[in-house]
């Protein structure tokens, strides 16, 4: 039974309401994971927003959309809405048991989100083997069950939504070229298999002691972790370097007054930065609890990509331009802010660095392994999303990670490592958008591109367009090239070379 579309009075009420529902979600998400609230209150907030997120509503938001995008946006969002409200006891769950867990190994007590940096920074492969079976333990006990049973009820709840799976309504409805980016991603698995293979072992034995065909999962944390170059990348430099680097392109960092850093140090505090955008400009929250090492420098950098780019967005862009649109964009953003920490230039001006071409080389290798684990990742989730029971994909998820890694993942990963939306298409081409707009700033303004104040008039001028462009129109439009996840192999390929 067809329904009505809204009226354009009531759409922008729904706009409104729903601008007004991220900003508190997002404060919410902030409170918990800055370790100020250990309870994670959705329902609360899915209450007071339950309009938004009634299947009336939400279906007459679909009758609106059409062919204009900014609609269909809007549409989405309703959509995940709705999905989202019927499994946030589960999120909720899910959080606090990440919050409250604590694993006991070795006479120490570990909370769960401590596991991961914990076996990072362990330099005892024995005890990284059994943090890493603790972690396994405490999430097949108490978290897979609830994201079971959050998948189950999405898979039977989205046919409500006039679409047969989960696929379905991100390919067809929203649009979302999941099957060609897939074809890209094969491409590249095949096109990068020698080259990994080489560089994967060099790179763990460098790091880890171990070859490409000895490594197990609970060495990659540690190799990503990099303590042989600690003293490069100290804590104390961590904002400095980053206020330093703003500072050349024209930003100063601290007197964005839409901009706030949560520095202090809290004993739940999630261990990596992250950014909050609660109201976008208006004011954006990156949060960083500083512990030092390459891998934290660069979820710092990555982290302040994103919030430039909100805290830059135009205020008077519409909600879905401001806040929705494509992912990739942002992830763009935030993946060429963090690429700075590997870049031979930027090492070597910023941090006198040595050995930059050696560091450089390695952090390609371990954004190659990223790129290919995602890669992985989207064929699993397109197998996965169209699957009437996910069930029995577990060994499959084993098996498309093991043949592009060569590290074989914990099973027990196949359902937390999903990401809600097709989020993984995001990251993808945010890498390819982030490579091939690299390669435009270097020929426009030299190497060293990052400590020019014209190529920081052109990144705010590109930033206040918010999300509204997509990855694809926004190369396009700045180079005149098309976006292809080769670029992130060409890329990957000369840095590994120099």
């Amino acid at each position: 039974m067809s329904v009505a579309p809204p009226s354009e009075r009531e759409l922008e009420a729904y706009r409104e309401q729903a601008d007004r529902f991220n900003a508190d979600l997002l404060q919410e998400y902030y409170l918990h994971l800055s370790g100020q609230k250990e309870t994670l209150e959705l329902e609360r907030i899915y209450d007071e927003y339950r309009d938004l997120t009634e299947l009336d509503a939400v279906k007459r938001v679909g009758a609106a959309a059409g062919e204009e995008r900014r609609t269909r946006e809007l549409y989405r969002f309703a959509c995940e809405g709705f999905l989202g409200n019927l499994t946030r006891r589960q999120e909720q769950e899910i959080a606090e048991h990440e919050a409250t867990l604590v694993a006991h190994v070795d006479g120490d007590d570990i909370p769960f989100r401590m596991l991961k940096p914990t076996i990072a920074n362990e330099e005892d492969r024995g005890r990284r083997e059994r943090l890493e079976r603790a972690r396994n333990e405490l999430q097949e006990e108490h978290l897979t069950g609830t994201y079971l049973d959050a998948t189950l009820i999405q898979k039977a709840e989205v046919r409500k939504l006039d679409v047969d799976t989960y696929l379905e309504l991100y390919r067809d409805r929203f649009r979302m070229e999941l099957e060609s980016l897939a074809d890209q991603c094969r491409e590249l698995l095949d096109s990068t298999e020698r080259l990994y293979e080489e560089s994967a072992d060099r790179f763990f034995r460098a790091r880890v002691g171990a070859g490409l065909g000895e490594v197990q999962r609970w060495d990659v944390g540690r190799a990503f972790r990099a303590p042989q170059w600690d003293t490069g990348f100290p804590k104390e430099r961590m904002l400095p370097a980053l206020e330093g680097t703003l500072a050349d392109l024209g930003i100063d960092l601290a007197k964005q007054e839409n901009v706030e850093l949560d520095v202090e140090q809290r004993p739940k505090k999630d261990p990596r930065a992250f950014c909050a955008p609660i109201e976008v400009p208006g004011r954006v929250v990156l949060v960083i609890q500083p512990i030092g090492g390459a891998d934290d420098w660069a979820a710092l950098f990555h982290e302040a990509g994103h919030t430039e780019h909100f805290a830059h967005t135009d205020e008077s862009l519409a909600l879905e331009e401001k806040r929705f649109g494509d992912n990739a964009v942002t992830e763009g953003w935030a993946a060429l802010f963090e690429h700075l920490t590997d870049d031979t230039a930027w090492l070597t001006r910023m941090l006198s660095f040595p050995k930059p071409r050696e560091f450089a080389a390695e952090g390609a290798t371990r954004q190659l392994y990223i790129v290919r684990r995602y890669c992985a990742k989207l064929l699993h989730e397109l197998e996965f999303h169209a699957a009437d029971d996910p069930r029995p994909l577990q060994p499959r998820y084993v098996e498309l990670l093991s043949d592009a890694l060569k590290v074989e993942p914990s099973a027990s990963d196949y359902l937390s490592a999903l990401d809600s939306g097709f989020y993984v298409s995001s990251y993808l081409r945010s890498w390819a958008l982030e490579a091939q707009l690299r390669d435009f700033l270097r020929t426009e303004f030299g190497t060293d591109w990052f400590t020019k104040r014209d190529a920081g008039s052109m990144l705010r001028e590109l930033w206040s367009l918010g999300q509204k462009p997509t990855a694809e129109e926004l190369l396009k439009d700045v180079t005149g090239a098309e976006l292809h996840m080769d670029a992130v192999g060409d890329r990957v390929r000369a840095q590994i070379a120099t």
